[in-house]
């Protein structure tokens, strides 16, 4: 039986202000993005005309709001899940099969994950068969969508199932330090995956070929040698069978380091406009974002689990929830429903350091391209392709936001080449 003390009341006092934080949070957002929506900012003025500027208002409207409703029902499901008894039930079940511990902890997690996944269906329809239908993106048919659904759970049941078969055995093996092997086990895990995940995982989903344009490819490969980073090739993928949203990227470690554009931004985009993209792209690579974000994570994960490992054992907390005994893999989910809530309002840290990475990415990009125009249109372009809003609420923008504004970012190049348009 849940049991409604201090712990409990003070868990549901900053779960309620989270959610109360959030819903404000977006309320404010398209409050102001019916304020100021309503003309086209003067970076943008040529590229934007009111038709797209409406369509931009629109989407984000619908997006924003159907994301709230995504929040709202997550949010409910687990106050659902916390305090109707359905993990003391779920445990008991289990329990009368008599498996072993880490059996038991599977089942546990499975029924869970099946949960979370079948309830998130009708979201996800909805979310590409409606909202992303509506505004031109989706390209995706229904037969596709469910092709990928089943992937991705077979691919989440495996690599999911064996991280978390490795964590119950240490919970139940060295019980004292587990939170230390899990920790390097994670990590070890993380490396794997961004070594496997272009040539094992990608391919499940895309067909990557190597890009077709013999000049493009050569001026790629002619900056990344300027940038000196060698990478082993540049692909193109067929992200147009899913959606029109345009990206490309940097994936991999060691020798199964890769480029891939989207063929939607091929299709798209000039050259230089790709090159600066890249470049932005190669910014991150050599001012070391991406190993300081791998640091940062790592610390974080250290010390999330060692805290976890320090209340793991803590009656008060089972007894909260309706358990009699502590039950390691049981505390794992409780601990972290408990400091989850906490953890939303540390998120303005990281969205405030990853968009001084994105400043730093620009910048190098435009010492790579040697001029400020290719990499300024080619915001304008992609923002302006995917319906990005122009005009987000700054405190939403400042708690959210892991690139700078559109106008923002566009306006600070500008500036680099004093104010040309």
């Amino acid at each position: 039986m849940v049991q409604f003390n201090h712990l409990l009341i003070a868990f549901l006092v900053v779960f309620a202000l989270r959610s109360l934080f959030q819903l404000t949070l977006n309320r404010l957002n398209v409050s102001h993005l019916r304020k100021k929506g309503g003309h086209v900012p003067r970076v943008f003025q040529g590229s934007v005309d009111g038709e797209k500027l409406a369509r931009i208002s629109a989407y984000t409207a619908d997006s924003s709001n159907f994301g709230i409703v995504v929040t709202v029902f997550d949010q409910a499901l687990l106050l659902a899940i916390l305090l109707s008894g359905f993990l003391p039930w779920l445990y008991e079940t289990i329990n009368r099969w008599q498996p072993s511990f880490i059996i038991r902890g599977l089942a546990f997690f499975a029924v869970l994950a099946m949960i979370s996944h079948l309830t998130h269906i009708p979201f996800a329809l909805y979310s590409t068969f409606v909202i992303e239908d509506r505004y031109g993106f989706n390209t995706r048919t229904l037969k596709l969508w469910f092709s990928d659904w089943i992937k991705s759970i077979a691919i989440s049941v495996i690599l999911s199932g064996a991280l978390l078969l490795l964590l119950l055995a240490l919970l139940y093996h060295v019980s004292n330090t587990w939170w230390l092997w899990a920790w390097m086990a994670i990590g070890a895990f993380e490396l794997i995956m961004l070594w496997a995940y272009p040539v094992v995982i990608a391919p499940l989903f895309n067909k990557f070929e190597p890009i077709s344009n013999v000049e493009l490819k050569d001026r790629i490969v002619s900056l990344m040698e300027k940038a000196g980073l060698r990478v082993r090739g540049v692909f193109q993928m067929d992200a147009g069978k899913r959606s029109k949203h345009t990206n490309a990227y940097f994936t991999g470690i060691g020798r199964t380091k890769r480029i891939v554009l989207f063929d939607t931004l091929l299709d798209s985009h000039p050259e230089e406009e790709i090159l600066s993209v890249l470049a932005h792209e190669v910014g991150h690579w050599r001012k070391k974002h991406i190993l300081k974000q791998l640091v940062v994570m790592e610390i974080l994960s250290l010390i999330g689990l060692y805290l976890i490992a320090k209340m793991l054992h803590w009656p008060y907390i089972y007894q909260s929830f309706g358990f009699g005994e502590p039950v390691a893999y049981i505390g794992l989910i409780l601990v972290c429903a408990l400091l989850s809530p906490l953890g939303y309002f540390f998120r303005p840290i990281g969205s405030a350091i990853s968009r001084r990475f994105e400043r730093e990415a620009d910048d190098a990009a435009v010492t790579l391209m040697g001029t400020v125009k290719p990499m300024r249109d080619a915001l304008r372009r992609l923002a302006a392709e995917n319906l990005a809003n122009l005009v987000p609420h700054p405190i939403y923008a400042w708690f959210y936001y892991s690139h700078p504004p559109p106008v923002e970012r566009i306006s600070r190049l500008q500036h680099m080449e004093g104010g040309g348009p």
